[in-house]
């Protein structure tokens, strides 16, 4: 049952721009899997589905190769590596880095795909992300925080 309908999930956004766990569940009851959001949940996370831009700017979920987690990882590690603070400033995160770090942090996040984040721009020891509203800054410093295990005030 789980590998049928995992494997029915990968179909779905292979075929489809699915932006939200709501629309998989809608595409997976029309396809005769009642599933909770829960196991949805649980799937996305086993499958290492992540959603990415699509072309049309909405966010879409695709499948992450191997070949591509193992580049997430390096991302992460590159992060955690260069990371020394951030703060925000209305829509905009400040990231300071160790001097010299800036441009490989910068693009590091840009690769990452983080929602919500629009893009980077990096100068020696630090770097100013775009995000597209307020609200977004702060789940995207949650992210960034939980990424380079830092606790937030």
């Amino acid at each position: 049952m789980k590998l049928g309908r995992q494997s029915k999930i990968i179909e779905l956004i292979t075929n489809n721009d699915v932006e939200t766990q709501d629309e998989l569940a809608e595409l997976l009851e029309k396809s005769g899997y009642h599933v909770t959001q829960a196991t949805i949940s649980r799937d996305i996370r086993e499958l290492k589905l992540t959603k990415v831009a699509g072309e049309s700017g909405k966010q879409k979920y695709i499948v992450l190769s191997s070949a591509e987690s193992g580049l997430v990882e390096k991302y992460v590690r590159v992060l955690k590596d260069g990371f020394v603070s951030m703060d925000m400033a209305q829509n905009i995160i400040v990231v300071k880095t160790v001097s010299g770090m800036a441009m490989a942090v910068a693009a590091a996040l840009d690769a990452m795909h983080i929602d919500g984040m629009v893009g980077c721009i990096a100068g020696d020891d630090t770097v100013m992300c775009a995000i597209r509203t307020l609200p977004d800054t702060e789940k995207v410093m949650g992210r960034i925080a939980k990424l380079v295990n830092m606790k937030i005030n």
